[in-house]
């Protein structure tokens, strides 16, 4: 254990924003890259930030159960608008500096800054979510196979659609999402080959609001299910809100994304249009690798969640689709099928 001894104080919750903004401008911090204080978990989000009901959410999720089981003070860290590596790179040190163990950068955006911050504190455990460029002996890739959940996606909207047109909304142009149209694609005409796929990504770069803009996200939708489109997967973090209330407004299905969506309270008056997600557990990722420091023996390198480890996969909160016997039975035997190595799943 990395803690000889330590007093568990009853209900230790997230260390507050003004904290960790105080540190960066470093009133009550040293230069030292050697940590003073001996602190748990600490995230800092990607785009969209917490209450994204998905991404950011699930990583929230994972620190909150880290600090339950540890007993120890963790803190998570907004973005701000317009912000560069330099910015990210200052707030993951800050984060170092004041003691936290480990650190992660939810999202690929992190990089360089991760990368560069790792450097300064070879002694702290980082992590990245979502990206897997980053070698170093106290780094932690966490990356998940998207589009073998997406691919389960497919077969439940081919399985599911009436009119034989589905859509797939995409964030952001990015290889990351292109993971998950692939992958859905592939699921809906493997099981429907009659059935086709529109596809629209919502900006070229995360800046351009694609993560965040339930607005975009509506528009892209109403316009699929103008086209006929009657299941609609969205791929597009906060962004996927929209998709998800157009589905629901115009009485279609709807697919979510990373988390569980069906359960998400925001979302809870349009749920019943929600008839699955393709869940990454970003949750247990970040949870896992606090407990890896915990039990003083950090993850390193790259740390893949898939089907097989059951860290990616469909959710059934939904009575309706968990109660539908023969949807049921076409996802489990593409899982097999998948975990097997019977079926390549594409990932672009």
């Amino acid at each position: 254990m990395r803690r000889i001894s330590r007093i568990t104080i009853a209900g230790a919750a997230t260390a507050s924003l003004a904290l960790a903004l105080s540190a960066c401008g470093g009133t009550s911090t040293s230069d030292s890259s050697e940590p003073k204080d001996d602190k748990g978990l600490a995230i800092a989000y990607d785009v969209g930030g917490k209450g994204d009901q998905s991404f950011n959410d699930a990583a929230y999720a994972g620190l909150e159960r880290a600090a339950k089981e540890f007993g120890y003070k963790t803190a998570d860290i907004e973005p701000t608008e317009g912000e560069t590596d330099a910015d990210k790179q200052q707030r993951l040190e800050s984060l170092a500096k004041q003691g936290h163990n480990p650190v992660i950068g939810v999202g690929y955006a992190y990089a360089t800054a991760l990368k560069g911050a790792a450097e300064k504190f070879p002694k702290t455990t980082f992590g990245i979510v979502d990206d897997s460029t980053i070698e170093a002996k106290n780094v932690a890739d966490l990356v998940f196979s998207e589009e073998e959940a997406s691919y389960l996606a497919g077969v439940a909207a081919a399985r599911s659609t009436k009119s034989n047109v589905v859509g797939f909304v995409g964030g952001v142009d990015i290889p990351l999402i292109h993971k998950f149209q692939a992958g859905f694609a592939q699921g809906v005409k493997d099981t429907n080959p009659k059935a086709k796929v529109l596809a629209q990504y919502l900006t070229q770069t995360a800046e351009e609001g694609g993560f965040a803009s339930p607005d975009k996200g509506r528009t892209a939708a109403e316009g699929q299910i103008e086209k006929k489109a009657d299941v609609v997967y969205a791929a597009a973090g906060l962004s996927g809100q929209g998709v998800i209330e157009a589905a629901a407004a115009n009485k279609v299905w709807a697919i979510g994304v990373d988390s569980d969506q069906y359960r998400q309270e925001a979302l809870a008056k349009v749920k019943g249009s929600i008839l699955t997600s393709a869940t990454k557990d970003v949750a247990k990722a970040v949870y896992n690798l606090a407990k890896s420091v915990e039990d003083g023996r950090p993850q390193t390198g790259i740390v893949r969640g898939d089907l097989k480890t059951g860290e990616v996969g469909l959710a059934d909160s939904n009575p309706e689709f968990k109660g539908n016997t023969e949807l049921q039975k076409a996802v489990a035997e593409a899982k097999e099928k998948i975990i097997s190595g019977e079926i390549k799943v594409k990932s672009s």
